[in-house]
């Protein structure tokens, strides 16, 4: 077949018409040294500070310091992919910043840092994003706390109220019952439509399988969402655990709804964002933290808010958790932490160990929203509660020295080891506002009083069988009222000196 040049010209000219140049510019940079899950970069000169970058091998990773003739990154640490990271690898820019999946489909779920599920349930059905790091909602967006958070705990539901949209540190050394305080709230929040965000950070696995085994068990899942940054995970990922559990509580808050999200704990936290720092050679200060590790905690702490009505009145609680060395609430993240939040609730080893449990020192516990966030039926009758407590301490210590005391004070001290042992409480076994109420009435109006110290415990599960089957309906007035009036505290007073007396007959027995 012979081939006729001016068709194959024709041919090569269409095409040439056709051709288009395009340019396409391409931000790549070279790494020049990497080590520890930490890479430093030459080139990438246009690049964001928290920009996502992609390494060989599908490694990922974010710029943290931006230098004049470098990049500071860490890798996200997560399999033999970065391992694999070598001086002279190109490294791309992807334009991106972190984000995680956010929605509904993350209920009931255990996900890691980026939002991967890792609980064996399949993939995450959902298309929402938002990104890790966002701005907290400012002074017009916010109204007053006003609405309870209620734990279920005696001790914290009477003295030291937690509220919608407040932020309630939990502080004590390790082994004191931090964790047990927030899953007891978890547990509590059934039926309440609040959804529940734990955010584990630098825990070990098994803590993290044994917290969801709990919360399964309880029926506490269908509510809630567990994100995993376990001690075999980067510092990187332990570092931004906490915006994304952030992240997933702010779509639910945004959309109008009421969020509780806890932080356990935020020293671990604060130690690998201190590893990573001294690592990207960043300037150390006291006990080796870099200059903005306030700014960690207070961008964090500050996304939790009660939304205004206008923006939907969505709700995020956050209680962050925070562990002591020696019960020393001086030390530097901890004295940073009580600054940005609206209260703590320190847990003391002494008495911990002496069987009070939960292990609440009112004197150092306090809520700075009060009584604003309480239920009206418990102010009225815990009111004095924190004064008896107070006043019972303080005698306590002084009769140490052996001096006579006279019918007051030892009616005082009666009434203050009564108090002690009535807020003492079984682990994963939150009370009903009603129940909390009506045992706190009888030990505040002195109705237990005269009974022996070893039988209180036994009073207070008899009493709520009794309350449950013979007056069924002052509990549920209680819950559903909130507020004692004078014909209930008439009908609530009558039922307590009626099984007082028939428990005082069966306890002689």
């Amino acid at each position: 077949m012979a081939l006729r040049p001016e068709e194959v010209t024709s041919i090569i000219k269409k095409e040439l018409e056709k051709y288009k140049t395009r340019l396409r510019v391409q931000s790549i940079g070279t790494v020049i040294q990497v080590g520890d899950d930490v890479a430093r970069i030459y080139g990438l000169d246009d690049v964001m500070m928290g920009e996502l970058l992609k390494f060989p091998g599908g490694a990922m990773g974010m710029a943290l310091n931006l230098e004049e003739d470098s990049v500071g990154a860490v890798i996200f640490g997560s399999g033999l992919s970065d391992t694999n990271i070598k001086e002279g690898d190109i490294v791309n820019r992807t334009g991106k910043i972190a984000q995680v999946p956010v929605g509904e489909a993350l209920v009931g779920r255990v996900i890691g840092t980026f939002g991967k599920p890792i609980d064996g349930k399949g993939p995450l059905a959902t298309d929402k994003f938002r990104p890790l790091e966002s701005k907290a909602p400012g002074v017009i967006e916010r109204q007053p706390v006003k609405e309870p958070l209620e734990t279920g705990i005696k001790a914290i539901d009477s003295m030291i109220p937690i509220g919608r949209g407040q932020r309630e540190l939990v502080i004590a050394d390790r082994q004191t019952g931090k964790t047990a305080i927030a899953i007891d709230t978890i547990i509590n929040q059934k039926d309440k439509d609040v959804h529940c965000i734990y955010v584990a950070i630098g825990q070990k696995i098994s803590n993290i399988v044994a917290v969801s085994e709990t919360l399964e068990k309880h029926g506490a899942m269908k509510y809630t969402t567990i994100v995993s940054a376990s001690s075999r995970t980067s510092a990187s990922l332990q570092y931004l655990a906490p915006y994304s559990g952030c992240a997933i509580a702010e779509e639910s808050m945004y959309s109008g709804k009421h969020v509780l999200i806890i932080y356990d704990d935020l020293s671990k936290h604060a130690q690998a964002y201190r590893q990573l720092s001294l690592l990207l050679r960043r300037p150390p200060g006291r006990e080796a933290y870099p200059g903005d590790i306030f700014y960690l905690h207070s961008r964090l702490l500050e996304r939790a808010a009660k939304l205004t009505d206008q923006l939907g009145g969505g709700s995020m609680t956050a209680i962050p958790i925070l562990e002591t060395q020696a019960g020393d609430i001086t030390s530097y993240i901890p004295t940073n932490v009580i600054s940005i939040t609206d209260g703590q609730i320190y847990l003391e080893n002494s008495l911990f160990y002496s069987g009070v449990r939960p292990a609440i020192n009112v004197g150092l516990s306090v809520s700075r929203v009060g009584g604003k966030a309480q239920a009206k039926a418990m102010r009225q009758v815990a009111a004095k509660l924190r004064l008896d407590l107070a006043q019972y301490r303080e005698l306590a210590a002084f009769t140490q020295f052996g001096s006579e005391l006279d019918k007051a004070t030892q009616a005082q001290l009666t009434r203050g080891e009564k108090m002690i042992e009535i807020l003492k409480q079984s682990q994963y076994d939150p009370l009903p506002l009603s129940k909390q109420v009506m045992i706190i009435y009888a030990g505040t109006h002195g109705f237990l009083d005269s009974l022996p110290l070893n039988s209180i415990r036994r009073f207070e599960t008899e009493f709520y069988a009794y309350m449950d089957e013979n007056h069924p309906d002052i509990g549920k007035e209680i819950d559903s009222k909130r507020e004692l009036s004078d014909e209930l505290t008439g009908r609530l007073n009558d039922a307590v000196l009626s099984f007082k007396a028939d428990f005082e007959k069966r306890i002689k027995v």
